[in-house]
């Protein structure tokens, strides 16, 4: 599944209720929809400003491992602070945050091979790698906002 089916799939799950169950997540729904968002635009900026020249592929065994498998497992990971909303999320700030992240996927088309990012447990991804990072995260974060409201 294409990365901007998957923001719609995320965007389908905006509402104005924050839905919580804690027996699956101490964050509401509105927190894993602020999060994957704040990543998917985080991400591709640093694409976006990388220097393709730079990229060097290293094994990383994590990545392969989440790579290959094509899930996170929950709980396991954390969060860099710059991707995490610790205060009350407003619903116009996911709804700008949408506009801004449907832009920047389609930029992603545009971009050298060897653009990167420098994941904080895969290491530096280049574009082929962190577009499936990115629709894996996304998909991990939809399957725990399905938890929530189907539980």
């Amino acid at each position: 599944m294409s990365l901007d089916k998957i923001l719609h799939l995320l965007e389908q799950k905006v509402s104005p209720t924050n839905n919580t169950n804690l027996k699956i997540s101490s964050k509401g729904v509105h927190w894993h929809i602020d999060h994957s968002l704040k990543v998917i635009n985080g991400v591709v900026n640093s694409l976006k400003k990388s220097n393709p020249e730079n990229y060097q592929w290293k094994f990383n065994v994590t990545r392969t491992f989440i790579l290959v498998k094509g899930s996170i497992p929950r709980g396991k990971g954390k969060a860099p602070k710059s991707v995490v909303n610790d205060s009350i999320i407003v619903l116009t700030d996911i709804e700008n945050q949408l506009i801004e992240a449907k832009k920047l996927i389609l930029e992603l088309g545009s971009l050298p091979k060897n653009s990167n990012f420098n994941h904080p447990y895969f290491g530096v991804l280049n574009l082929r790698m962190t577009k499936l990072f990115l629709k894996i995260h996304t998909r991990h974060h939809l399957k725990i906002i399905s938890d929530i409201l189907n539980n």
